[in-house]
């Protein structure tokens, strides 16, 4: 099987297509246009946030959109304790969520004076999450993220949740904190994001999903529909995980790692996305770290909660990965043995060795999970 020859995506890959010189589309720039107009169209709307005069109307700002992840908290303290918003913090309670990240929600709403909101809706979400995994076989070729498709599908829930409440609230702006490169595959648009929403799942089980309040996304007035805001937009060029996690730290805002504060759900995404697509669920962020180091000898950043150190050899890390993941789904060999394999392999990807075993426990206990939201492993 061909491979793209500077960040090895393979030609099956979602929305890969190689040229005569073995060079994928992603590494030839080809979507550097649209690319480009959502930059332009995310770094207007942040700067429109920030130059904004506190909201009439309502009590708050912006609906901030807060996981307990790294990025999340950095940015919730920044926007309350130096831009000086009025923000109404906003947490969708997912039934998947990490204990990890449950603990830095708790340390936020101790340490940072904003107002918190617990919003959940566990029935529907494990209702959409059933459908996703329990699809048939996508047909190939796939198109851009089909390989992330139940991750993609799970945030864009909780984001349209958001979306629902903000409008409710006559709240003019929600942030969301996605990093740099997460910016350049999500949905700026609060219209758009509806639409595709639709388009995934059908009008039957979306109105299902939502009792039928999205239609009036839809049609209502652009003024009356909140602007979703990116504040990573304006650190894209010096965007830096573990800068933000040492200074967290230092706040006593965080307690954890990144890895740790993965949904429980991690590795049933790692298992979709070998079973359909053959490659591991942070693929493409892989084979972006990979695109540029190859273009700049110089380049030492992670912009990703799982890193890539310059020595990790790639492809044996996937394939290994693969197998276990696989072997796990089907209750085929040793737990020991498999355990041994995925801390061996997180911790060659820089996670302490207490990360790599709460990831590999994570992994073990897959089949439990999916047995218990009624997914079928095959």
């Amino acid at each position: 099987m061909s491979s793209c020859k500077v960040c090895a995506l393979k030609e099956q890959h979602p929305g890969v297509v190689l040229d005569d010189q073995q060079v994928c589309n992603l590494c030839n720039l080809d979507f550097a246009e649209d690319l480009l107009t959502n930059y332009r169209y995310t770094s207007e709307v942040f700067a429109e946030f920030q130059q904004a005069p506190p909201a009439s109307g309502t009590a708050y700002d912006c609906l901030f959109m807060y996981s307990g992840g790294k990025d999340s908290t950095y940015m919730l303290d920044k926007f309350v304790n130096e831009y000086g918003k009025r923000v109404l913090a906003f947490t969708f309670d997912v039934p998947f969520e990490s204990v990890h990240a449950a603990k830095n929600i708790a340390l936020a709403r101790e340490k940072i004076p904003a107002d918190f909101v617990l919003d959940a809706d566990d029935d529907n979400i494990k209702l959409m999450m059933r459908e996703v995994f329990n699809r048939k076989a996508p047909k190939k070729p796939g198109k851009y993220l089909d390989e992330k498709l139940p991750c993609v599908s799970c945030r864009t829930f909780f984001v349209l949740r958001a979306i629902l409440m903000a409008y409710r609230q006559k709240i003019p702006y929600i942030a969301l904190c996605a990093d740099p490169q997460q910016i350049l595959t999500m949905e700026s648009n609060v219209r758009e994001v509806v639409r595709g929403f639709y388009k995934t799942f059908g009008e039957r089980l979306t109105d299902t999903l939502f009792a039928g309040e999205l239609e009036q996304l839809l049609f209502d007035d652009d003024e009356n529909l909140p602007k979703i805001v990116f504040p990573f937009i304006a650190m894209r060029h010096d965007y830096d995980p573990d800068r933000i996690v040492d200074e967290l730290r230092e706040k006593g805002l965080y307690q954890s790692s990144p890895l740790e504060t993965h949904c429980t759900l991690f590795p049933l995404l790692n298992y979709y996305s070998f079973k359909n697509w053959d490659c591991m669920f942070y693929k493409l962020n892989a084979a972006s770290h990979v695109r540029s180091v190859k273009r700049n000898a110089d380049y030492d950043r992670n912009t990703f909660s799982i890193k890539f150190p310059r020595s990790l050899d790639l492809a044996d890390v996937e394939g290994r990965l693969g197998e276990v993941v696989l072997a796990i789904a089907a209750d085929e060999g040793s737990r020991e043995e498999h355990e041994q394999t995925l801390v061996e392999l997180f911790q060659r990807m820089d996670a302490s060795e207490d990360a790599a075993r709460f990831v590999a426990q994570s992994f073990l206990d897959m089949r439990t999970v999916a047995a218990d939201l009624g997914i079928r492993l095959s």
